[in-house]
C-alpha cells in the first residue's frame, strides 16, 4: 500500500540514506530534480534503482515545458504552455501531450505534474506564461486536447493550482499570497477549468494553491477542509487524488513546522503531501505519521497515477512517426 508522503533524493545516484528512506512504508512517492539528471541511461539507471527498492512507489517530475523543464538535453526541448497555445491548433496540442507523457514513460517515469490550468497573463511571478492563456475559459478549450494526448500515451494529469494561482501578483514559494475574492467569484472564474475539467472526468489529480482567499477561509487552500472535502469532493464530486503542493515552499508555513505541515495537509484532505528539497524536513514529517495506517482509499486513488506505457523504449518512442512529426513541427518554429 503507497505511503501518504512522497521525498526527493540527493543526486544523480542513490546514497544509502536515500535507500533506507525509500523503503519507509509511509513514503509512497519520489519526485525527481534537474539535480538527478544528466542523461537517459542515468535517469533509466536512477529510476531502476528506485525501483528495485520499491517496486510498486510512484516516480514523477514537473515536466511542464518552458522554465520548468526538468529533463532538457536528450529530451525534446517544449515551450512554456503560452508559447504552445499561441502556435498549435486542437491536434498540435494532443501530440505535443502525448510527447511529453510518451517520452518520460519511456524512461519509467510514471507522471509530470501536468498540466498548469491557472489561467494568468504574466501577472503572477510563479504562473506567467506556464499558463496557457488569460482566459479560464480558453485555458479549458487549449488544456484539454493537450490532457487527451497525456492519456492516449498511458499518463494519469494532475490539474494544477487549484483553484487557481493567476490572479494573485505574489510568488507562494516566498510567501503566502492572498486573495480578497468571494468564493463566487473564484468559482465563476479562476476555477472553471477545473469544475468543467473534473465534471467531464480529465482530471485523474488535482495539486491545491498555498493561497489565502481571505472571504471564503481562514486556511490556505491546501490546509483547508472546506476547500478539499466541501468544495473538491463534495460539490465537484472530485474522487481523483489530491496532492498537496511542496511542503517546504514559504507559502505552507502558515501551518507551523514541517510535522504541523504534513498533518494539517493530510487532515485537510490531502491523499499524498509533497516534502521537497528539504530532507531534515521529509524526516520531521515521517516522524510524525510514524505508526499511522495508510488510508487504503487514498491508495487506491494513488494507483490510479501509475504510468501505462505504450511504449517500451526510447529507441521504439524515437521511430514512430507521431514522435518525429511533433518534434519537427516544434523544432520548426521555437
Amino acid at each position: 500500500m503507497l505511503g501518504p508522503l512522497m521525498i526527493d533524493v540527493e543526486g544523480l545516484e542513490l546514497t544509502a540514506e536515500d535507500r533506507e528512506l525509500l523503503r519507509h512504508p509511509l513514503v509512497g512517492g519520489l519526485i525527481l530534480f534537474a539535480r538527478n539528471y544528466r542523461d537517459r541511461p542515468q535517469l533509466q539507471q536512477l529510476v531502476e534503482a528506485i525501483r528495485a527498492e520499491r517496486p510498486e512507489i510512484l516516480v514523477a517530475v514537473d515536466q511542464e515545458g518552458g522554465r520548468v523543464q526538468r529533463f532538457r538535453e536528450q529530451f525534446t526541448r517544449l515551450p512554456s504552455m503560452q508559447a504552445l497555445s499561441a502556435h498549435a491548433d486542437a491536434e498540435q496540442l494532443r501530440d505535443v501531450g502525448w510527447l511529453l507523457a510518451a517520452e518520460l514513460l519511456a524512461l519509467g517515469i510514471d507522471f509530470s505534474f501536468a498540466p498548469v490550468l491557472d489561467a494568468d497573463d504574466r501577472h503572477c511571478r510563479i504562473v506567467g506564461d506556464r499558463s496557457f492563456c488569460p482566459d479560464p475559459a480558453g485555458v479549458t478549450e487549449r488544456v484539454r486536447p493537450f490532457v487527451a494526448g497525456m492519456h492516449e500515451a498511458g499518463m494519469a494529469t494532475t490539474g494544477k493550482h487549484f483553484p487557481g494561482h493567476g490572479h494573485v501578483l505574489e510568488d507562494s514559494h516566498e510567501e503566502l499570497p492572498e486573495d480578497e475574492r468571494s468564493l463566487d467569484e473564484v468559482m465563476a472564474s479562476d476555477a472553471l477549468p477545473f469544475t468543467e475539467m473534473i465534471g467531464a472526468g480529465e482530471l485523474d489529480a488535482v495539486m491545491p494553491a498555498h493561497i489565502r482567499f481571505v472571504h471564503v477561509d481562514s486556511q490556505p487552500v491546501g490546509f483547508s477542509p472546506f476547500w478539499l472535502q466541501w468544495i473538491l469532493r463534495e460539490q465537484l464530486g472530485f474522487d481523483g487524488v489530491i496532492f498537496s503542493d511542496d511542503l517546504s515552499m514559504e507559502g505552507a508555513g502558515a501551518a507551523g513546522g514541517y510535522a504541523a505541515r504534513i498533518r494539517a495537509a493530510l487532515d485537510a484532505g490531502c491523499d499524498m503531501g509533497l516534502v521537497c528539497n528539504n530532507r531534515a524536513g521529509a524526516l520531521e514529517a515521517l516522524a510524525e505519521l510514524e505508526g499511522m495506517q495508510p488510508s487504503a482509499e487514498s491508495a487506491r486513488r494513488l494507483q490510479r497515477m501509475r504510468g501505462h506505457a505504450g511504449i517500451a523504449s526510447w529507441a521504439e518512442l524515437e521511430s514512430t512517426e507521431r514522435w518525429q512529426k511533433t518534434r519537427a513541427w516544434l523544432a520548426s518554429w521555437m
